[in-house]
């Protein structure tokens, strides 16, 4: 097999989408966590024997004053838009009433609805500040208020090209009880050259329940005086508010009071307090806005794809339920003792693990009169592999020594020196039951089956990962084969424990050296034949599992290569060759879309969640989390049953979620880029300790 080396540059590249994703949806929750919060309410603490002549606060740079609020001129002010709702219907009462407004506008409400924002300052309209996120600049650091009114102009001048002077301050209300942190705000705004806007009268049309008549009167001001009026066209129900601004217009023009701007009140141009914005500053803004639209679109993207994902995790319990319950157990209707039986050992520096292997194939429970060899293929073993099966001394065992050429041409040697015609192919690092070589081979009685598939569990679980690799084995290859098995689409017969008919294994040409996943690539062969696969869940072997991450990595990762492999050489014969058959349009779909393109997801999607949980709905990510780790204790909880085992690993279930499901993602991602770069991918070697055949064998529960 030929091709470029393994890449690594694309860890560099995923690392810089998954810090652009996790930065746009921080823009987009940082954007929304704020908005829709109630909105205005009175300060706590009110400044002893602090006076002030009107609402608007100047700042020249370096001394600060009060403007005096003029005589029967009165400037109506509405916060916390724009919203889609009410200030369309706000505009089009005051455009009927001729009467001139200040909108304070929140930055990310404005990036959301920038045409609104247009249509208030074409109207002749003021527009004003109140912050990006409604934030309460009372208790905000100089650095947080720096950045909440430069994103509130950031999204003013992507709207209208023009920035704003006016502000006002969320949480804020009349100027007669201004807070200390109020006042110290405000003073801070005035020294950068703001006009910090405060209220003559507050409608409080934002208390809940306050009737028309209500907001009216608070609003009015007494006798003769002018005044700077407080309303909401943002932040919840605005219909008393339409109601209240039209009857507090028609009775304060009753006795001759005059609505203006302020900029009006302030008795300069309204280009003074919002002057065009310069181009650098609009290319700036329109950057920003675009991004902010971007992530709220990658952040709806994502809310659809988490909830296609749950759909399709449901599905797939729900299928792996069904066909777990129909699968058949037991002996089938065609099933019958096999006569003679060769079982072929590949072996590479197997030292740790080989006597045990050899060991439970001699010793295993055939119908009488079976006869039985092991034929074990030394390939150029470089520890005391050779010695030790060479020392065992059994008139059954076969050792063929060869120099190293690789596992697949190991099982084609073996194969060929084979004196029968079932052939039985095992890992160096696998245990046998008693009885599982005799169930095994059962099925091949049936001239219609080709290959069969044994039941692999891992064997050291007694750390975590062996906890974690024991229930992906119970739930992702068992309880899945059960399901491959019912709809006849087998993909995998394991190397650790597969059966054979001799005259099958040469129709497809024999084990292939073409890719890395050998038991793939010829199960899919064997399908393209027209020779049924099955699955025998009570021919139980045991498997020596990884111990170490790095090892996992090394062996998931030539998995999941060499089954991408096998699917690119066989898929277009299945689906649209001669060979059409239920693997290619049933079986191999289901690998890709579970075992591929969700994993390509997985880590944009963890990266949502995380941030989902900072700054969105906390009870929704949660919920959706509990039940995804619910939904995968209930498959652990029955596939452990019904291989027999025991609940005993359950409680590693949600561990699960936060490193193994990652690490097993990334090595899908890793194989996907390879596979893509024509990287050629060398025999990962994982290290062998030794197991022992397990001391309770695992007794199947059938399924009723």
């Amino acid at each position: 097999m030929t091709g470029r080396p393994a890449p690594r540059a694309h860890w560099f590249v995923l690392g810089v989408l998954l810090v652009t994703v996790g930065a746009s949806q921080v823009l987009w929750g940082f954007s929304r966590g704020a908005i829709g919060r109630a909105s205005t309410q009175g300060p706590a603490t009110v400044v002893a024997g602090h006076t002030a002549d009107g609402g608007l606060f100047v700042g020249d740079g370096t001394t600060v004053s009060a403007h005096p609020t003029p005589s029967r001129l009165i400037a109506l002010t509405f916060d916390d838009g724009p919203d889609p709702r009410w200030t369309p219907q706000l505009l089009e009462l005051l455009h009927r009433l001729g009467v001139p407004a200040t909108f304070f506008v929140v930055g990310a409400r404005v990036l959301e609805h920038p045409g609104l924002v247009q249509k208030e300052f074409q109207a002749g309209h003021d527009v004003g500040l109140h912050t990006y996120t409604h934030a309460d600049l009372d208790t905000a650091s100089a650095a947080r208020q720096h950045v909440e009114l430069a994103l509130n102009q950031v999204a003013l001048e992507s709207a209208i090209g023009r920035r704003s002077l006016l502000v006002r301050m969320p949480y804020t209300s009349s100027v007669e009880s201004i807070s200390a942190a109020n006042l110290s705000a405000a003073q801070r705004l005035q020294r950068g050259g703001y006009v910090v806007a405060f209220a003559d009268r507050d409608g409080e049309d934002w208390r809940k329940g306050r009737a028309v008549p209500q907001i009216v009167a608070a609003a009015t001001p007494s006798g003769n005086d002018g005044a700077i009026v407080l309303l909401h066209d943002g932040g919840g129900d605005r219909r008393r508010t339409l109601a209240a601004t039209e009857a507090l217009v028609t009775q304060l023009r009753a006795r001759g009071d005059r609505f203006v701007t302020l900029s009006t009140m302030l008795g300069v141009p309204r280009d003074t307090v919002t002057p065009l914005a310069s181009r650098g500053e609009t290319l700036r803004a329109d950057a920003f806005a675009t991004a902010y639209r971007g992530s709220g679109d990658l952040a709806h993207a994502f809310t659809v794809l988490a909830i296609l994902i749950a759909g399709l995790m449901f599905v797939r319990a729900a299928l792996l339920l069904l066909f777990a319950r129909r699968h058949v157990r037991g002996v089938r209707p065609n099933d019958a003792p096999a006569s003679a039986i060769s079982v072929v050992v590949p072996a590479f520096n197997e030292q740790a693990g080989i006597r045990a292997t050899v060991g439970s194939l001699l010793a295993s429970e055939l119908a009488a009169g079976t006869a039985l060899e092991v034929v074990v293929v030394d390939d150029g073993s470089t520890d005391d592999t050779a010695a030790m099966i060479d020392a065992m001394d059994d008139p059954r065992l076969l050792v063929v020594h060869q120099e190293n050429a690789g596992k697949a041409v190991a099982l084609n040697v073996g194969i060929a020196a084979a004196s029968y015609d079932v052939i039985v192919t095992v890992d160096g690092d696998t245990v046998f039951e008693p009885t599982a070589l005799a169930r095994l081979v059962m099925p091949l009685a049936d001239p219609d089956v080709g290959a069969v598939s044994g039941n692999t569990k891992v064997a050291n679980r007694g750390g975590v990962l062996g906890k974690w690799q024991h229930i992906e084995y119970v739930i992702g290859f068992n309880l899945d084969r059960r399901m491959y098995d019912v709809l006849g689409c087998m993909p995998t017969v394991p190397g650790a424990i597969g059966a054979f008919r001799r005259d099958v294994l040469v129709a497809v040409g024999g084990f292939s050296t073409d890719t890395l996943a050998e038991d793939t690539d010829i199960t899919m062969a064997i399908h393209r034949r027209g020779a049924r696969v099955v699955y025998v869940d009570d021919a139980v072997a045991y498997t020596e599992a990884p111990t170490g991450l790095g090892d996992l990595w090394r062996q998931r990762y030539r998995w999941s290569y060499g089954t991408m492999q096998s699917m690119w050489k066989h898929t277009k014969g299945m689906v649209a060759g001669r060979e059409r058959n239920r693997l290619g349009f049933i079986g191999l779909p289901y690998v890709l879309l579970f075992q591929v393109l969700l994993a390509l997801v997985a880590p944009v999607v963890d990266v949502f969640s995380i941030i989902g949980l900072m700054f969105g709905n906390r009870a929704l990510i949660l919920g959706y989390w509990v039940a995804f780790t619910a939904l995968q204790l209930g498959i652990t909880v029955f596939a452990l049953r019904s291989d027999g085992e025991s609940l005993r690993s359950v409680w590693v279930v949600p561990l699960q979620q936060f490193v193994y499901r990652q690490l097993m993602y990334l090595v899908v991602i890793q194989s996907v880029v390879s596979a893509i770069s024509g990287a050629h991918l060398p025999w990962h070697r994982v290290r062998r300790f030794g197991i022992e055949p397990s001391a309770e064998p695992a007794v199947p529960v059938p399924i009723r």
